[in-house]
């Protein structure tokens, strides 16, 4: 089988932890704002530093002076006395009243109780501004929030792809990957196998190159553009911002001329994720996180199968883009395999990008643009503004001047996914690949406009997925079961979970997760079965013609013993549209 990329070619603030200056003296700290509170520290060889009483007497006696009300309110932990002002006054007012504490003997300082904010600075790369599917609040994935917490620092993203040409806003951030294109036909690097992965161009020169219906074409520089929406160097004064700008990239090259073999990219995954591959040394720097923006026609074979199990069962994340010709993905592969996350595109509207495949195997949508609308010419590029802007080159065949250019695809959409993943592994290293998709999966957003035929749990969200995974696990034990379970027309599936380890019984408050792909939920009955049989109803088809249930649900469990196999049943009452249990989950 031969795969190719999956890119059409083209054309807020970030929550980022500075240190604060070093504050003014007591005396000299001003209210800007109107203030609430004040902070009064008075001397230890005061009274009212150890009596509430004297600090609340204090207070009333000094507001009364200042023509205001003051009122003790509580003691800090620093000991300072925390004064209220019976409601917000102006700056001045409050004022008056730190001066009558300033003028006493017995106080050490005083101040108004300002309020602080995230601090936020924007990246100084040159063309930040264009990187709409970063920032935006229709379609943008969210991603300057979650840079409070993480930047990916300490997880490799191997991307499997055309390789990578040298590009300055990429350069540090990259690190040792390999050639895995056996035939130096279509490597055009004079050999088969090697340690560079540089990409030589994979131009066509004529139609027909490639095989029946291939047209000629200029090289696409892909690896790189899908690298750089990754992890581009970030606040260097220059280009692009990456998602993990923090995390490494490995390019592992695959696709040469006429794209790439599944023999190729199978060892390619297998040596990404820390696997053995004959002929070929170690990797010294295994991906946690490996991006695929490439495919062909034909469901997921067992070689794609087995090396992205192997690569998962590594601890290895794999996302895999879903693929550009506007059909369900179950006909693509490696989009329809198990075990990936399968990435569908969007637009900068909130729409599906027109191009991109859809179907209840995609597990998630991201921002992947559109050079072009549907309506327009194919091959033009009308509406570069609205595409996803990553580094390139400008060389037509052979390697030329860097550069930046917009491309549109589900390509451009996979990588998103990718640095989210890295992020996620950096903020906590001990996520499981099945976690970091559930992860991704349970705090997506609603698409802000339309997808037929199904886009997953709606859009990544980085912040949103970051602060799940950095927040403090849900009391209780959690149980989750992230196999896929194909719901057909019209018929009764199951999806089971072993718990163990709980005493006694469930809860009156069972919390049920539940992530389900679906095209019109208001055909399915969601059930959910204890181990005794017992059936809870969660879901009972409402809801229409909504795409996807993605809701945690409260069951009164109580009578229920906790430890056996519960089962999730989800019954398809209807014809014409199908979809799956995405995952399913149980907090005790």
């Amino acid at each position: 089988m031969s795969v190719t990329l999956l890119a059409g070619s083209a054309t807020a603030s970030v929550a980022v932890a500075v240190e604060n200056p070093a504050a003014a003296p007591a005396a000299a700290v001003a209210a800007t704002a109107p203030v609430e509170n004040l902070i009064v520290g008075y001397k230890s060889s005061a009274t009212e530093a150890s009596s509430n009483t004297a600090a609340a007497d204090d207070a009333a006696a000094k507001g009364k002076k200042a023509g205001k009300k003051a009122k003790f309110d509580r003691r800090l932990g620093t000991g300072a006395a925390l004064v209220n002002l019976g409601g917000t006054v102006a700056p001045a007012e409050a004022a008056d009243v730190m001066a009558q504490f300033r003028a006493d003997p017995d106080v050490a300082y005083v101040e108004p109780d300002t309020r602080a904010y995230a601090t936020a600075v924007t990246p100084n790369d040159t063309e930040y501004a264009k990187q709409w599917d970063l920032f935006e609040p229709t379609a943008g994935m969210n991603v300057p929030a979650a840079w409070d917490k993480t930047t990916g620092s300490g997880v490799t993203v191997a991307v499997i792809d055309t390789g990578y040409v040298a590009h300055s806003d990429l350069a540090s951030n990259v690190v040792a990957g390999y050639d895995f294109i056996s035939s130096a036909t279509y490597a055009r690097d004079g050999g088969g196998r090697d340690s560079n992965p540089a990409d030589e161009g994979d131009w066509n020169a004529t139609d027909g190159e490639c095989g029946l219906n291939s047209k000629a074409s200029n090289s696409s520089w892909h690896g790189t553009h899908v690298a750089g929406t990754i992890a581009a160097a970030t606040n260097n004064s220059k280009g692009v911002a990456g998602i993990a700008y923090g995390a490494k990239i490995q390019p592992v090259r695959v696709l040469g001329k006429c794209g790439g073999s599944t023999s190729d990219i199978v060892d390619a995954i297998t040596w990404a994720s820390g696997g053995s591959v004959a002929g070929v040394p170690a990797n010294a720097t295994p991906a946690k996180v490996i991006n695929m923006s490439l495919g062909g026609p034909g469901a997921c074979g067992t070689s794609y199968q087995n090396a992205i199990n192997a690569a998962v069962a590594r601890g290895t994340t794999v996302v895999v883009a879903a693929g550009n010709s506007n059909a369900d993905a179950a006909g693509f592969s490696p989009a329809s395999c198990n075990n990936v996350i399968n990435v569908a595109a969007s637009n900068r509207a909130g729409d599906r990008s027109y191009y991109s495949n859809y179907g209840a195997i995609i597990d998630i949508a991201a921002p992947g643009g559109e050079t072009r609308r549907a309506t327009d010419t194919p091959g033009t590029v009308t509406t570069p503004e609205n595409a996803i802007l990553s580094t390139l080159n400008a060389g037509t065949t052979t390697p030329g001047a860097e550069n930046y250019k917009p491309y549109q695809g589900t390509s451009m959409a996979a990588p998103h996914v990718a640095g989210l993943a890295a992020l996620l592994k950096s903020a906590n290293s001990a996520l499981t690949p099945a976690q970091i998709e559930a992860a991704i999966k349970n705090n997506a957003r609603p698409l802000a406009g339309t997808c037929t035929g199904g886009c997953g749990t709606g859009l990544a969200d980085a912040a949103a997925t970051v602060a799940a995974v950095t927040s403090t696990p849900p009391a209780g034990k959690y149980f989750e079961n992230t196999a896929d379970v194909t719901i057909g027309d019209n018929t009764t599936v199951e999806s089971p979970l072993t718990v163990s380890g709980v005493t006694g019984n469930a809860p009156a408050t069972l919390k049920v997760g539940v992530n389900i792909a679906h095209t019109y939920i208001g055909d399915l009955k969601v059930d959910l079965v204890a181990p005794d049989g017992s059936v809870y109803t969660v879901h009972n088809r409402s809801g229409s013609g909504t795409d996807n249930i993605n809701q945690v649900y409260t069951v009164n469990a109580s009578s229920e013993v906790a430890n056996g196999t519960w089962k999730l049943r989800v019954n398809d009452n209807a014809g014409g549209d199908t979809g799956k249990i995405d995952s399913w989950n149980l907090t005790f």
